[in-house]
C-alpha cells in the first residue's frame, strides 16, 4: 500500500513540478519581454534626447546672437551714449577671462560626467557577475540538497523494505 501512495505522491508531484516550472518559464518570458519592449524605445529616447539637447544648444545660440544684434543695432542708433575705450576693454577682458574659465569647467565637469557613468556601467556588470555567482550557488545549494533528499529516500525505501 505504501508503494501505490508513493508512486501517486509522485506523479503529483512531478505534475505539480512540472506546472510550477512552466509558471516559472512564463513568467520569465513576461519580464524578458518588458526588458526587450524597453530596449526597443530605448535608441528612440536617447535620439529624443539628443534633439532636444541640440535644439536647446541652437536656441541659446540664435538668443546670443540676437541680443548681441539689438545691442549693436542700439548702441549705433542711439545718440550721444558715450563708450569709454578703457570700459570697454576691460569688459572684454573680464569676459575672456570668465569665458575661458567656464570652458575650462565644462571640460572638467564633462569629464567627471563621463566617469561616473562609466564607473556606474561597470557596476552594473560587477552586479550582473555577483547575481550570476549567487545563481550559481543557489543552483548548488538545491542540487546537494536533491541529492541528500534523494539519497535519504533511498535509504528510507531500503529500509522499511527490509
Amino acid at each position: 500500500m505504501s508503494d501505490k501512495r508513493t508512486a501517486r505522491d509522485e506523479g503529483t508531484t512531478i505534475t505539480t513540478t512540472s506546472k510550477a516550472n512552466d509558471a516559472s518559464d512564463i513568467v520569465r518570458d513576461n519580464n524578458l519581454r518588458i526588458v526587450d519592449e524597453v530596449a526597443k524605445v530605448q535608441p528612440q529616447f536617447a535620439q529624443a534626447l539628443s534633439n532636444l539637447q541640440l535644439d536647446n544648444i541652437q536656441t541659446v545660440r540664435s538668443m546670443i546672437q540676437s541680443a548681441f544684434a539689438h545691442q549693436k543695432q542700439f548702441i549705433a542708433h542711439a545718440p550721444n551714449v558715450p563708450q569709454a575705450l578703457q570700459v570697454s576693454e576691460a569688459v572684454a577682458n573680464q569676459s575672456t577671462e570668465v569665458t575661458n574659465s567656464v570652458i575650462r569647467s565644462v571640460g572638467i565637469s564633462s569629464q567627471l560626467g563621463i566617469t561616473a557613468l562609466d564607473a556606474a556601467r561597470e557596476h552594473v556588470n560587477i552586479y550582473k557577475r555577483t547575481v550570476d555567482a549567487v545563481a550559481d550557488f543557489n543552483n548548488n545549494i538545491a542540487k546537494a540538497w536533491t541529492s541528500y533528499w534523494n539519497s535519504q529516500q533511498q535509504h528510507q525505501q531500503q529500509f522499511y523494505r527490509a
